[in-house]
């Protein structure tokens, strides 16, 4: 019994820091949700004059409707981020069913309430396919809080910095 203890110990030794690190994760996201640049209209005439612009988090919008297919994305607790993307296109306009030739980058928001800290991979992003899929592998600018009380992610265009899409937050160990 004695000389089968070392093997054991050697198993918990190997398989809790194994378990530590794949279960480090501050926020994951499955699902997405492409951007409608109005939330509202104001007033009561049957057209509105003044409309509100759909602000998330004190992110503005593009000017035109954007889709997104699928969205999967984890960030670790180290600030590490992984983003898949698909079907990230134009829904409206002269350009729809096109990528714009967009580059987008992530954005993780942790605070419901203002002030609201970003959370960014590297602002230059990364191109869209013809399709609308990308990939994000990087690194936040800075460490998010631990734990991500109210998580939202962004998807953003590099070049105006407005968001295009967001991650639906995965709750739980729901698949």
């Amino acid at each position: 019994m004695l000389k089968k203890a070392p093997a054991w110990v050697l198993f918990l030794g190997v398989v809790a820091p194994l378990a530590a690190v794949a279960d480090d994760s501050v926020a994951r996201f499955k699902g997405g949700i492409g951007v409608d640049p109005v939330s509202s209209g104001v007033g009561t005439a049957a057209t509105a004059t003044v409309v509100n612009r759909n602000i998330v988090r004190g992110v503005q919008p593009p000017g035109q409707v954007w889709r997104i297919a699928d969205l999967v994305a984890d960030v670790k607790a180290d600030g590490s981020i992984k983003v898949r993307g698909r079907g990230l296109l134009l829904a409206g306009g002269n350009g729809i069913g096109g990528n714009a030739n967009a580059h987008v980058f992530a954005t993780l928001i942790c605070e419901a309430a203002a002030p609201f800290v970003e959370h960014s991979t590297a602002a230059a992003g990364v191109p869209l396919e013809a399709n609308g899929d990308f990939r994000i592998d990087d690194v936040l600018d800075s460490t998010p809080p631990n734990p991500c009380a109210s998580p939202v992610l962004l998807i953003r265009n590099a070049a105006n910095r407005a968001w295009f899409a967001a991650g639906v937050p995965k709750l739980g160990d729901d698949d």
